[in-house]
């Protein structure tokens, strides 16, 4: 039977690409991650393309493009010359890969941007005092974000599980952050 043709799969696999969109990444894209990682078996382009009704295009397309977040990777089937796909099972594994390619495409290039822009305004006096100071504040804030995650991912997978766990209660450990933690609770 295939995978679509169960309503919960084809439900998960829609909502997917919904919710890809929502987050940026096109449908398809999304589609194909949702249906490989539902998959429990690598499945070669030519039955995603069937299942999903997609052009060949635009599989070929989402593949590469997971490929480049390392959440799907091709691998070879014995006896079968056509490249097979699978997902990346690992959900901490694939949180991070995603939010690490994220980070590449999106922050990176904004906080070398803000910090270009600050090291022109800082000698600019033509520019209006508070351009110049929101776009320092932004450089500081994208940066310090950018600084925390590198913090964040060398982490070991465990302790960022307790850290998820602990949620808002870590407030507790910090200066400060007692009575405000228990107000969450």
């Amino acid at each position: 039977m295939p995978l679509l043709d169960h309503p919960d799969a084809k439900a998960f696999v829609l909502h997917w690409g919904e919710m890809g969109t929502q987050w940026g990444v096109n449908r398809s894209v999304s589609q194909v991650h949702a249906m490989l990682y539902l998959s429990d078996r690598p499945l070669p382009a030519d039955e995603i393309v069937d299942q999903l009704g997609l052009a060949r295009s635009n599989v070929s397309t989402a593949l590469k493009e997971l490929q480049g977040y390392q959440i799907v990777r091709r691998v070879h089937m014995e006896g079968d010359r056509r490249d097979h796909f699978v997902a990346e099972l690992d959900l901490w594994e694939m949180l991070t890969r995603i939010v690490a390619e994220r980070k590449r495409r999106e922050i990176d290039p904004t906080i070398a941007l803000l910090d270009e822009l600050a090291q022109r305004l800082a000698h600019d006096n033509s520019a209006p005092s508070h351009v110049r100071d929101r776009i320092l504040h932004m450089h500081n804030f994208m940066a310090r974000i950018g600084r925390w995650y590198d913090q964040v991912r060398v982490l070991p997978k465990p302790t960022l599980v307790t850290l998820m766990k602990l949620g808002g209660g870590i407030a507790r450990f910090l200066p400060g952050g007692k009575a405000e933690a228990s107000k969450q609770d």
